[in-house]
């Protein structure tokens, strides 16, 4: 099997996780700081914006499956 796939999805995996991550504790450094927001709302809402970024990836490859199986393309691995 070739490895170049194996190394860019764990890559892309690590960079979107550690953008994940920096960008919640961005906001919620910037509601511990600014406003005087709970640290729930705060952490409650990082987890809404991850919640529906896995649901729009769960989506968005449900219907890249559904499009290449109406193209009629071949899925299965060698």
């Amino acid at each position: 099997m070739d490895w170049i796939p194996i190394v860019f999805v764990i890559f892309k995996l690590l960079v979107l996780c550690t953008g994940m991550f920096y960008a919640i504790k961005w906001h919620y450094d910037q509601g511990k700081k600014g406003r005087k927001q709970e640290a729930r709302a705060v952490l409650r809402a990082g987890a809404k914006v991850a919640a529906i970024f896995v649901v729009s990836l769960l989506g968005l490859g449900l219907l890249t499956f559904v499009v290449v199986r109406m193209l009629g393309m071949d899925l299965t691995f060698p």
